[in-house]
């Protein structure tokens, strides 16, 4: 028997379709019909090879996520590196409150001018969906980060009801997420 998550769904169970769909080996991203609500954005963040480097090594170690203010532990022996298929908690603190997000990274890119990785839901997280942060660069030394994300309410659960909230939260989070790696930081 399979065990179950808080969900309900067997545990290890992303809880969307379309593992991938945001594509972080792709330089164009057009998100098709997922039923998932999309996003993207890419912003400069540096130039030259020092900001490559320290961005490529931070995207890869989750520096996007813990710079914007949330912890990420690795579960069952995850590395600090992503890797295909390990699992995280993420966990934010609001106040008095704490969310926990469990993951699993679905999709790695590391290439001499592409680094980055996807990372899709699990029961219990309180979206449903995927989220991709990519840092490359371009010949002339720009190097950019891009996020795309992947989006819907919950299927299940207390997290459902509070979706229209939860969009205002990640637009707040989006920010964050776009100053993380900037070079002056």
């Amino acid at each position: 028997m399979a065990h179950r998550g808080t969900s309900g769904s067997p545990a290890g169970a992303l809880t969307y379709g379309s593992v991938g769909a945001t594509r972080p080996t792709e330089e164009r991203w057009s998100a098709w019909a997922t039923g998932l609500r999309p996003f993207s954005r890419t912003v400069v963040i540096g130039h030259g090879d020092a900001d490559w480097r320290a961005a490529a090594h931070a995207v890869l170690r989750w520096g996007v996520k813990r710079r914007s203010g949330f912890t990420v532990t690795g579960c069952d022996g995850a590395g600090e590196r992503v890797a295909v298929g390990a699992e995280y908690r993420i966990t934010a603190g609001f106040g008095p409150f704490v969310v926990h997000e469990p993951v699993r990274v679905v999709a790695v890119v590391d290439t001499p001018d592409r680094c980055g990785f996807a990372y899709g839901t699990l029961p219990g997280h309180p979206v449903c969906g995927e989220e991709a942060f990519v840092v490359h660069r371009s010949p002339d030394g720009a190097v950019s980060l891009t996020i795309r994300s992947l989006t819907r309410a919950a299927p299940q659960g207390p997290w459902r009801l509070l979706f229209p909230a939860l969009l205002l939260a990640q637009r707040f989070f989006r920010r964050r997420y776009l100053r993380a790696l900037t070079a002056r930081t």
